[in-house]
């Protein structure tokens, strides 16, 4: 519901410009590009419950002040994006100790079950929440949508506080030391499954998922449709990616070739759904493509959190978290700049095109890398004299 309301928000104050909404985008993830390495040392040094609900607490002021600027008709543009801002340096430390607190409620055996069953929860709400979201702000305005994310928090505060900690899977926190950032670094550099499946999650995320973006302009630029229509084209998408992510929690463990294979029908999908001719046509391409880019991204946190040490999951998570969204402060503006300039439908396109194109490049890099341990396995020995 907020990020409808958001959106629609933007849109309203500045005329349907592109480049406000993909601004707005972009300044929420902006924090994620330049501190998600430190919020990841937050969450493997401090207890992640209270880390938790601190931060959740946190969104909430962050959506009740938004509703009440917008109730008052005090808002400005500025506001949202210094919002947008603050929200961003809040999930800077939520994100990954989110992740990481996944493990310590289920234990390693369940985590890739977890994982993806935690994403299918999700999209439900993704599903309930901009149809909601698009009906409220029919009937009651923009600010009756902020208000009620706003009290939403409390369910989220109150099932934290009712949790066991003694029937939790805790791991073990590091202490404060030198040199844990640039650790972690090192230990994905050293593993070529963590590290290749971090560049093609970038790739993907930055460019081709951006549809916060163009889902709202292709409603409203594209098709002419109000803000139901709109909340509908987000809850058609949810609704794929709530298929992709009940898919993914059907596998013990993804593999590489899931990964490519996800990644490069997603971009075919997308550069399909920015051809279609109609608003109908449009929702039907929204659903293959929900669901073949959440299986990729579900998959892919899936294959890095089980491919990861406890001690080392927070940092790592975080590395994740800056290459999933810390690349949306340049995605988000460049694709709404694209759309206000070439038209949405272009935006779409180049997204699935890159999309595409990376995921090539990772797969001959990963043959060229297999086809170099084989010769060196099968060269003979030297004789030793």
């Amino acid at each position: 519901m907020q990020r409808v309301a958001q959106d629609w928000l933007v849109l309203d104050l500045t005329h349907n410009s592109g480049s406000a909404l993909g601004i707005t985008t972009g300044l929420q993830f902006l924090p994620l590009l330049l501190f998600s390495l430190w919020g990841g040392v937050v969450a493997d040094r401090y207890p992640k419950r209270r880390v938790l609900m601190v931060t959740q607490a946190a969104m909430g002021v962050l959506a009740l002040v938004l509703g009440v600027l917008a109730l008052t008709h005090t808002v400005a543009i500025w506001q949202v994006y210094a919002l947008a801002f603050a929200l961003g340096m809040v999930t800077v430390v939520d994100n990954p100790t989110r992740q990481a607190f996944a493990t310590e409620m289920v234990g390693r055996d369940g985590l890739a079950n977890a994982i993806a069953l935690n994403s299918a929860v999700f999209n439900l709400a993704r599903i309930a929440g901009p149809a909601a979201a698009g009906l409220v702000i029919s009937l009651l305005g923009t600010p009756a949508a902020f208000c009620v994310n706003a009290a939403s928090y409390g369910a989220v505060l109150i099932s934290l506080k009712l949790m066991r900690p003694s029937e939790l899977h805790v791991v073990e926190r590091i202490p404060r030391a030198k040199g844990q950032l640039s650790e972690a670094m090192r230990y994905v550099r050293e593993r070529p499954a963590l590290w290749m499946t971090m560049v093609l999650v970038f790739f993907v995320a930055t460019f081709g998922m951006n549809f916060q973006v163009t889902n709202a302009l292709m409603s409203r630029e594209v098709f002419h449709t109000g803000a139901g229509m709109f909340g509908l084209a987000s809850a058609v998408f949810a609704v794929g990616a709530l298929g992709g992510a009940l898919l993914a929690a059907r596998r013990a463990r993804p593999t590489m070739a899931l990964l490519l294979g996800t990644a490069l029908t997603f971009g075919v999908l997308e550069v399909i759904t920015g051809l279609m001719p109609s608003f109908w046509s449009f929702l039907i391409m929204l659903v293959p493509t929900g669901l073949s880019v959440l299986t990729f991204t579900t998959a892919a946190n899936s294959a890095t959190q089980l491919g990861t040490a406890a001690d080392m999951r927070g940092r790592v998570m975080g590395l994740y978290m800056l290459v999933f969204l810390g690349g949306a402060p340049l995605g988000s503006p460049l694709v709404g700049w694209a759309a206000e300039v070439f038209g949405p439908r272009v935006s779409l396109l180049a997204g699935g095109v890159i999309s595409g194109l990376a995921t090539a490049v990772i797969a001959v890099v990963l043959a060229r890398s297999r086809g170099a341990r084989v010769r060196e396995y099968l060269r003979p020995a030297r004789l030793v004299a």
